[in-house]
Order: structure tokens, then C-alpha cells, then sequence
């Protein structure tokens, strides 16, 4: 039932591997659980006691809150589809609660360190080695686009159009959406594209962005390239190319864009996930207000 619902997630549904992955791994804890507990996985036999009573566990073993949330959720959305192909006579989850996720604000740079960070990635990629260039080329587009990092590192040479300063990508559930960048991203790609040769191997095909050894580059490599560039910027965060995509959005918001200007660009199903970076705003709103006004 289990491998069906994983079929089901990918073929018919679109989600991506990671997120099979996650789900399949929460709805077997589950099944664990059951058997240590219940002595049997039938999952036709859980009732809404025992789904608490996993919860409970979760969170005296010292699960976040997130961990506990996420779970509830792959395991209502695996109860829900096996009761609708009618693999379970009912739905035992459907009263089930689980705690809010943990509402925390995203760390997010500021603008001017957002200027150094890809200023010292200019400066670095001005050796003779094509991997800084492609680095430069990395951060500024990951900034420029407010990308994901699965999406960055999935395009392919013939996805950008440097004639209109477009990228087409190809987002969450198989959703293809083009994001624009600017003239200094389209600068660091024509000077990538202009040392990728120097990379391609049997092994690259179409990959826009190459390792050392022309594979396609993968998001470890990204994560270690923006790290080590914010490393030499004096007081940013130390972010991942997550914080990259959550400091544009903001710097976005904050320069006057439309929310659904930029619901569109990171390529949110809801508004409601945008909507956090309206509260990242107020926040350094109110921190600025708190710092300079006599009165605050």
C-alpha cells in the first residue's frame, strides 16, 4: 500500500522525489510505531486514539513542532487517499489535530550585504578558474531570480534567453514558470557560458551549471559556494541559497513589487506562503523604528 501511495504521489500528483521520499518516511514511522506498540501495521485497524498516541510520542521523544506538524500532515494526506481508493473503510484522521507549525521569520540579508556578497564572488572569479566564474554566475542568479535551488541546479544551457533576460524553470508539482533577472546576472552567465567548454564532459548533456568533473553541479555544491562566499562578507548570516531566495523576495517587497508579482516569481501555490515576506518588512520596520525614534 505504501509503494502505491509512492506511485501515486509521483505520477499522479508531481511531487518531487524529496517529497516522496519525506512522506513515504513519516507514513512508515507511523507503521513502526504501530507494530512496536500495536503489535500489527495493518493500517485498517488505526483509529484516531491510536494517531494521537503517535503524536504524543513524537513530541515527549522531543520532535519540533515543524517535524510533528509535517508528519500529521503526510500521514492525513496518505489516510485520505487510501480511504478514497478504497483500501481503508474510513478516514481515521479526519478530527486528528497536530500543532502549528513554529511561526519564525526567515533569515534574510540586508541589501548592502546582498551588493558584497556578489561583489566578492566578481572579485574571486577573476582567477583563471572556470568554477569561480560559474560561482559568480551561481549567486548572481539564485539572487537575481529568487530560484529555488533544486530549480537552479535542474536548468539546462537552452533554458535561459539572454536576449530577453529569462529563465525558464521548471518549479514545484512540474510547473514551468519564466523569471526574469537583470543585466548583472545576464553578465555573470555570458562569462559562465564562455568557460562551461572548459568543463563539458560525456557526462554533462544539456546541464547549464557543471562541477569539476562536468557533471551536472548538485545542491550540496551550491550550498558550499554560498557559504563560503558569505563567509568573507563582515556581519551577514550565514545563509544557504534558501536565504538567498527568501533575501530577494524581501528586497523585492521592500523596493515596492506587487505580492502577487512575487507570488508569481518564486512560483507559490499560495499567497499565503509570500505572505511571510511581508512580515520579514514590518520586522525590520519595527526594528529601525525601535532603534532611531526618542519615543519608540
Amino acid at each position: 500500500m505504501v509503494a502505491d501511495f509512492e506511485r501515486h504521489l509521483r505520477a499522479e500528483r508531481g511531487r518531487s522525489v524529496h517529497t516522496c521520499r519525506a512522506y513515504v518516511a513519516d507514513v512508515r514511522h507511523l507503521l513502526a510505531w504501530s507494530v512496536e506498540h500495536r503489535g500489527t501495521q495493518e493500517v485498517s485497524d488505526l483509529d484516531l486514539a491510536d494517531l494521537r498516541a503517535w503524536l504524543s510520542s513524537l513530541t515527549r521523544d522531543g520532535g519540533a513542532r515543524s517535524t510533528v506538524a509535517r508528519r500529521a500532515a503526510s500521514v492525513r494526506t496518505f489516510l485520505r487517499w487510501a480511504t478514497r481508493t478504497s483500501r481503508i473503510p474510513g478516514d481515521p484522521s479526519l478530527r486528528l489535530l497536530a500543532p502549528r507549525r513554529a511561526s519564525t521569520l526567515p533569515g534574510v540579508l540586508q541589501v548592502a550585504q546582498a551588493r558584497d556578497l556578489l561583489e566578492v564572488a566578481a572579485v574571486a572569479s577573476d582567477d583563471d578558474d572556470p568554477l569561480r566564474v560559474r560561482n559568480r554566475a551561481v549567486l548572481e542568479l539564485l539572487y537575481a531570480s529568487g530560484i529555488r535551488v533544486g530549480e537552479l541546479v535542474a536548468l539546462d544551457a537552452e533554458d535561459l534567453d539572454l536576449g530577453s533576460d529569462l529563465v525558464r524553470v521548471m518549479g514545484k508539482g512540474s510547473k514551468e514558470r519564466a523569471v526574469p533577472f537583470g543585466v548583472p546576472a545576464r553578465t555573470a552567465l555570458e562569462l559562465w557560458l564562455g568557460r562551461r567548454g572548459e568543463l563539458v564532459t560525456a557526462a554533462s548533456g544539456a546541464a547549464l551549471f557543471l562541477g569539476r568533473r562536468g557533471r551536472r553541479v548538485d545542491p550540496r555544491q551550491v550550498r558550499e559556494v554560498v557559504h563560503l562566499m558569505l563567509a568573507h562578507v563582515p556581519s551577514a548570516p550565514d545563509l544557504g541559497p534558501h536565504g538567498l531566495r527568501h533575501s530577494a523576495a524581501t528586497h523585492l517587497l521592500e523596493g515596492g513589487a506587487d505580492l502577487r508579482v512575487v507570488q508569481e516569481l518564486l512560483g507559490h501555490a499560495s499567497l499565503a506562503t509570500t505572505q511571510i515576506y511581508t512580515h520579514v518588512s514590518v520586522e525590520r520596520l519595527r526594528r529601525s523604528y525601535e532603534q532611531a525614534h526618542p519615543r519608540a
